[in-house]
């Protein structure tokens, strides 16, 4: 909105809206933004929300993918690696990876006709390494705290995945690109914190705001010539 742009998303149908939305929603450039309800998994709904969007507001600039699964670290549902069941990675990807994609389809579709459009899908760093259990093993769980093992592998599939679609869509004038962060400042408790500022090279982890640069580089003429591209915005935590 900042940066000029109408902004419409798309979350589940039941979820709470954030106090942050709330915000955008109330402040002056409010009337720019929008949300409706449907799932990435839904195909029948998205086809429909995609052609309320082309009624309402004509054909998208940018998409952003960035529906996830993810488990952060904390009291949860925890398994041993060989006891981790079916279901859950397969809803992970799923989501991740699979959902993604088919966003890219009904709404990247229309991007392509038009000869124009920045698709932009949200990785993460678990994309590129594996998570270090060491940085959750002040947790007390049992069995202990686990990252999903799908998280990351659905990561690194979407980057892929960006791949095949920046070099299919290419000559249509739609660039895809995939933008991987890495820790962000949330309510993680403080040893966690600690372990994994001491990892990174910057010495932090992210804040919201640092994601917004990268974020509005990939979606404007400013990366015009940029496709294919994963663009880390990590602190450098996989330099090392």
């Amino acid at each position: 909105m900042n940066a000029g742009a109408t902004v419409v998303g798309i979350d589940l149908p039941g979820l709470s809206i954030s106090e942050a939305f709330q915000a955008l929603q109330l402040s002056p450039e409010g009337d720019r933004i929008c949300l409706l309800r449907g799932d990435v998994c839904d195909r029948t709904t998205l086809l429909t929300l995609r052609d309320q969007c082309l009624k309402d507001y004509g054909i998208p600039d940018v998409l952003v993918n960035n529906a996830g699964i993810d488990q952060p670290p904390g009291p949860a549902t925890t398994y041993r690696l060989e006891d981790v069941p079916w279901e859950v990675c397969q809803k992970v990807f799923e989501v991740n990876t699979l959902g993604a994609f088919q966003v890219a389809q009904i709404f990247g579709a229309p991007m392509a006709e038009a000869g124009r459009g920045s698709i932009i899908n949200i990785g993460s760093l678990y994309g590129s390494v594996s998570p270090d259990k060491r940085l959750y093993e002040h947790l007390k769980a049992d069995p202990p705290f686990l990252k999903p093992p799908a998280y990351g592998a659905s990561k690194a599939a979407l980057a892929n995945l960006t791949r095949y679609l920046a070099t299919h869509w290419g000559p249509s004038g739609v660039r895809v690109n995939i933008l991987s962060p890495g820790g962000v400042l949330g309510r993680q408790d403080e040893t966690f914190k600690q372990k994994f500022c001491d990892r990174v090279p910057l010495g932090r982890m992210a804040n919201l705001s640092d994601l917004v640069g990268p974020l509005v580089f990939l979606a404007s003429d400013a990366s015009a010539y940029v496709t294919g591209t994963e663009l880390k915005v990590d602190g450098g935590f996989t330099a090392w």
